[in-house]
């Protein structure tokens, strides 16, 4: 029972430091909206494009930090070079 309940525990907290999903009331501080465009389109488009300082472009065995910055574009893409995921995180 004890184990059980040290489960439920741990999961919460880590429910917990998850970064809360973006909403329409969340300034675009990173400027993604300009970028949402680029969804479905091959990571090569990215190559034209001057992004801002400190943006992050993520493939699928990339590692990251996990820090949480309203202020940091991220631009996410998938094993066949598709981007799928825009945002500020």
């Amino acid at each position: 029972m004890t184990r059980i309940a040290l489960s439920l525990v741990t999961l919460a907290l880590l429910a917990a430091c998850q970064p809360a999903a973006e909403t329409p009331e969340q300034p675009d501080l990173c400027g993604a909206s300009g970028f949402q465009g680029l969804m479905g389109q091959n990571r090569a488009a990215l190559d034209q494009l001057r992004l801002p300082p400190g943006s992050r472009v993520v493939g699928p065995d990339d590692m990251v930090t996990a820090d949480y910055r309203t202020d940091r574009l991220n631009i996410e893409y998938d094993r066949k070079g598709i981007i799928h995921k825009i945002g500020c995180y």
